[in-house]
């Protein structure tokens, strides 16, 4: 008996202090980081010190430890380019705790993304400049490109247009070409993309969803894009996405809602004042044409736009597999009446690190679909210059019901068309899907460490479809006949389709050693790439509103198709810490030369001197730091040279450029 209230003893301290452990682990510390000015910090390290415990800031800052052991704990808190923060806290219960983190000397310290690799920003000898999500623009963004407008300097982003979806023109450091394109080189998790349109989408880049970026990065100067070569010559932009966290589970959604309005309409006449002037300064005849009515067209075609945009992500780590997924919903319609962009998207990442971390994944893999419709902008034009005295609508079922100018019983040929009736009788609709992803392995050896082996995979696939309809009722669409035993086909439905496959292979070795017996570091890379770029552009019959053909084909498809073949280095060299010195040599070879002229080589050359570092200026409170360059450096341009222009074609000329031979005129074959 005694025994066995013995054992009874022993179970019922186990129970006890088993509850009590389980009970200690329940704690919970949570909190915000924010920077020196309160500004939320996504994506800092939180963690507990000695132990597995992680978590990462969401969008607002906010982080959440779970299972933290009943006590005083040390939590340490890390964010790029800011100084590293501890605190002890009494981890007793549900505790929440905040964090305010101080920059780091001019964020000096900050790795930035370069071709190929990082460089600490102090070590750079080139112009790069990176941008993170803590300094991206708030408020309606579509497109990566407006996360930086006005960020950088020397970096003009300038948007087309008011348009759902609209792309900008960007301009890094004024453009390089007459002819060509002075687009800048995008490329994104490590894949150069082309910088050709996609069918059904007014922009390309509006099919990457810019919640899902963590940091945008410009080489601007010559010396810093030469690694890039044959497509360097306008800049290169390095779009890194967000990447997987280790710790628990992290959930973030965010929510926008925002309204556009025209800010300023054309200054032009009202009613009564355009009446006033006719009444003055016109004949009979042009008074007569005058009507009743008071019509603001631009206030017709003009609307309050509505915009949401939602996300949603999660990020953690399972069975060691550092993750994060997220979808985005994007609704957004334009100030011009008709107008939508209708986007979703999504995104994976998975980053593990294998073979006692000497081998580093990297799969990133994102994909987005657009539905547009695109107005008639067409009607902007027609509202500054239409009638204002004319109404909207007539009694009658000509076109539509909207008032148009006549000539008895034709429209005016020179006339403008009714702003409201060219937005509305007519649907230009666009679909365009786009994937962009790559694998990219990254393996130190073990019996070498300082030397890297990276191969990168990757591909970037676009689908464009659509459709142009115009009834044969709208007058934009009217065809006048003198035949009246013609059949008359009017209006439009013709049909678009495009498909672009592009693919990469990648593989360079990479070597980083510190030589502390003379005070010296290198960086060193050699690597080979492979890039083909293949597109179809599938033709289709000229339809009427009634599907009479007008015109066909005579090839059902054309498809372009380019590869470019590449060896590059580069050697980076450190002495002291004072005086560094890069050197990057690029080979590429397009399938756009002539054969014997196919490969060119892109050199450059950059120095650096970090008078800071020196004696005279280290311990300087007045200079934060100071630094000399100088770079030299040699980039091209292909982007404007069509796949095969280097081959003699010949082209049949038109009636209006004929050559006279005696008493006759013949059109003549001249070479493109």
């Amino acid at each position: 008996m005694k025994r066995l209230y013995f054992t009874k003893c022993l179970l019922l301290a186990f129970f006890v202090l088993t509850n009590l452990v389980v009970f200690a682990q329940n704690g919970s510390i949570s909190g915000k980081v924010s920077d020196e000015t309160n500004q939320p910090l996504p994506g800092a390290s939180v963690s507990v010190k000695g132990t597995d415990i992680k978590a990462s800031t969401d969008a607002n800052g906010n982080f959440k430890l779970i299972g933290v052991s009943s006590g005083n704990v040390s939590v340490i808190v890390k964010y790029i380019g800011y100084q590293d923060l501890q605190k002890s806290v009494n981890a007793t219960g549900d505790v929440t705790v905040s964090f305010q983190l101080k920059p780091a000397s001019t964020s000096l310290t900050e790795v930035v993304v370069i071709g190929y690799g990082s460089q600490r920003k102090k070590d750079l000898t080139g112009s790069v400049t990176s941008v993170t999500a803590k300094d991206f623009n708030k408020g309606s963004i579509v497109s990566p490109e407006q996360l930086i407008t006005g960020k950088v300097a020397g970096v003009s982003i300038t948007n087309f247009g008011g348009a759902p979806g609209s792309g900008s023109q960007i301009r890094i450091r004024g453009g390089a070409s007459l002819n060509a394109t002075n687009e800048p080189l995008y490329v994104i998790d490590g894949v150069p993309i082309s910088n050709s349109g996609i069918s059904g989408a007014a922009n390309p880049l509006s099919l990457i969803n810019p919640n899902d970026i963590a940091s945008i990065n410009i080489l601007k100067d010559a010396s810093a894009t030469a690694i890039y070569g044959s497509r360097a010559s306008n800049g290169v932009i390095l779009v890194i996405t967000k990447k997987g966290t280790s710790g628990k589970p992290v959930l973030a959604f965010n929510s926008q809602f925002s309204v556009g309005q025209l800010v300023k309409p054309v200054d032009v006449l009202s009613a009564d004042q355009f009446r006033t002037f006719v009444n003055e300064k016109a004949n009979a005849g042009l008074k007569s044409l005058l009507g009743t009515s008071s019509t603001d067209w631009q206030n017709e075609i003009y609307h309050k736009a509505t915009t949401t945009d939602n996300n949603l992500s999660i990020t953690g780590t399972t069975k060691k597999v550092p993750y994060r997924v997220s979808v985005g919903y994007l609704n957004q319609n334009g100030i011009l009446r008709t107008g939508n962009l209708e986007r979703t998207s999504g995104a994976l990442n998975l980053s593990p690190r294998l073979f006692k971390e000497h081998l580093k994944v990297d799969l990133n893999l994102k994909g987005a679909i657009n539905n547009s419709r695109f107005a008639n902008e067409g009607a902007i034009g027609s509202a500054v210059n239409f009638d204002p005295t004319q109404p909207v609508y007539v009694n009658s079922n000509r076109f539509g019901g909207y008032y148009e100018w006549m000539d008895k019983a034709n429209l005016k040929q020179l006339a403008p068309r009714n702003p409201l009736g060219l937005l509305q009788q007519g649907e230009n609709i666009g679909k365009a899907q786009r994937s962009i992803g790559n694998l990219q392995l990254d393996y130190s050896l073990p019996f070498l460490p300082e030397l890297h082996a990276n191969l990168n995979v990757g591909y970037d696939l676009s689908k464009g479809t659509g459709t142009v309809y115009v009834p044969d009722s709208a007058a934009s669409a009217y065809r006048r006949y003198t035949d009246p035993n013609k059949i008359v086909h009017s209006g439009t439905n013709n049909e678009y389709k495009q498909t672009q496959n592009n693919k990469l292979v990648e593989f360079y070795l990479n070597y980083v050693k510190d030589i502390k017996s003379i005070d010296s570091r290198v960086d060193l890379i050699a690597g080979y790439a492979y890039q083909d770029f293949a597109t179809k552009n599938y033709n289709f019959n000229d339809f009427t509103a009634d599907n009479a053909v007008v015109s066909s084909p005579n090839y059902p498809f054309d498809q372009p198709q380019n590869r470019l073949l590449s060896y590059y280095g580069r050697a980076n060299y450190s002495l002291m810490n004072k005086y560094l010195f890069t050197a990057t040599v690029r080979t590429d070879g397009s399938s756009r030369f002539n054969p014997d002229k196919r490969f060119s080589t892109f050199p450059s050359v950059a120095l650096a001197w970090k008078l800071k570092e020196e004696s005279f200026l280290k311990n300087s409170s007045a200079i934060s730091d100071l630094k000399l360059r100088l770079g030299y450096g040699i980039t091209g341009q292909q982007e404007g040279i069509n796949n095969y222009d280097y081959i003699s074609y010949y082209n049949l000329g038109s009636n209006t450029a004929q050559y006279q031979l005696g008493d006759k005129f013949y059109n003549m074959y001249r070479p493109g």
